[in-house]
């Protein structure tokens, strides 16, 4: 039993050192886009689509490893995973034309889809109550995006932005090795041989996966495409530099990681019905505040015209970004704790779908952000999207299962009434 236990938390801290290093990969464009924008002379939607174009691959790719990770384990998967992206990371340093980081970044998004495999990898180690824990503490590899945002910029402005690549390179081979050191395999945790594709896939019709889909694309895909976009954010809206505004982008990137683990937590306690309710709620409210522009307006008074300004300080929006990161953190657990209770044999293929949604999130918004702002020239517009794709979330979480809740309760409150009548 403690030979057993020794080994789950080895898998969990092992794959959460793996996967934090892939999202640092994944999430790298955050950092070297910019000096690469201003060298390629690239307008705001050529810009979005460079920073999503790994996190294409890392999406469309989990459906797929979720289903290897059922049939042939976790370590294998995981640790074939990290050494196909070495080489093609490496040779993001020697591009020089658009299209050049464009196919290299397809290869290098292959990282993103670690998190597919780890989940299941993971959970599979824990009983069922304990699983939205074990879930948490490895979905905190999403800290690399952070980790990115405080490494990267120093070696830009040291060395070049070609360096960063190079030392990626090194970092993902180097840990590659340690994660095969330090995990073990599980026939037990492995599906039936019999189990077709076809039985596999057989989730893509339950209505409740593609809800569960939404969700995470809000706060997953949302996570993944502010973390993107947050840099070049500070950077345009506030006039700072990269290192200060990666920095700061970082308050954003760090409750996403860190604080996934207590959204586990959270979720095991109180369902994850609750927890992702009040996650929605608290992102719509960050996001109404977020979306109002920066605004200049004059009134006419008796003493004449008087012009005001409203809009947001560095302090304040980064403030409401942290707090929308811990939002963000929290969700992320709790959607993944419905996939354990709902699908505790299929977990691979369920995370697989809902991740590869998740990601598609994270590819498609910065797309349109940067289109937005071409389009409107209103940088708090990425917002405004946002807020749009959370209501109405919140409304297909009402309708399908709050009211349906209120209404047993109430049938129930019905029935007892009568019974005691």
């Amino acid at each position: 039993m403690a030979s057993q236990q020794y080994k789950a938390w080895s898998v969990v801290t092992a794959s959460t050192i793996a996967f934090t290093v892939c999202f640092m990969i994944w999430m790298m464009f955050a950092v070297i886009g910019i000096p690469i924008k201003k060298i390629l002379g690239l307008n705001e939607t050529e810009f979005g689509l460079l920073v999503a174009m790994p996190v294409l691959t890392g999406s469309l790719i989990r459906l797929p490893l979720g289903m290897w990770t059922d049939k042939f384990g976790g370590r294998i998967v995981f640790f074939i995973l990290m050494l196909c992206t070495v080489f093609p990371i490496w040779m993001i340093s020697r591009a020089t034309e658009y299209w050049h980081f464009l196919f290299t970044s397809l290869f290098v998004g292959i990282a993103g889809g670690s998190f597919t495999v780890g989940i299941a990898y993971c959970a599979r180690w824990f009983p069922k109550e304990r699983q939205g824990l074990a879930m948490g503490i490895f979905g905190a590899g999403n800290t690399g995006a952070a980790v990115t945002k405080l490494v990267a910029p120093i070696i830009v402005v040291g060395y070049g932005w070609a360096m960063v690549p190079q030392v990626y390179a090194v970092l993902m081979l180097v840990t590659a090795i340690l994660f095969w050191l330090f995990t073990f395999s599980e026939p037990n945790h492995k599906v039936s041989h019999g189990v077709t594709m076809r039985e596999q896939l057989a989730a893509l019709k339950d209505p409740k996966v593609w809800k569960y889909s939404q969700f995470y694309s809000i706060v997953f895909g949302g996570y993944v495409a502010l973390a993107l976009w947050m840099t070049k954010y500070y950077v345009s809206e506030y006039g700072f530099d990269l290192r200060t505004a990666a920095m700061l982008a970082a308050a954003f990137s760090i409750p996403g990681g860190v604080l996934r683990a207590i959204g586990g937590y959270l979720s095991d306690k109180f369902g994850a019905h609750t927890v992702t309710w009040w996650v929605l709620w608290i992102s719509l409210a960050c996001l109404f505040i977020l979306s109002y522009p920066q605004t200049d307006f004059t009134i006419m008074t008796v003493k004449g015209p008087q012009t005001f300004h409203i809009g947001l300080s560095a302090p304040v929006f980064t403030v409401i970004m942290f707090s929308m990161g811990i939002a963000f953190a929290i969700g992320k657990a709790s959607v993944f704790k419905y996939i354990s209770d709902d699908y505790p044999h299929n977990i691979g293929v369920i995370s697989g779908i809902v991740g590869l949604a998740g990601g598609m999130g994270g590819f498609v918004l910065p797309i349109m952000f940067g289109a937005l702002l071409d389009l409107t020239g209103i940088r708090s517009s990425c917002f405004m999207l946002m807020f749009g794709v959370v209501w109405c979330s919140l409304m297909w979480m009402y309708f399908t299962e709050v009211r349906p809740i209120y209404a047993m309760r109430q049938r129930t409150i019905t029935a007892t009434v009568d019974t005691l009548e």
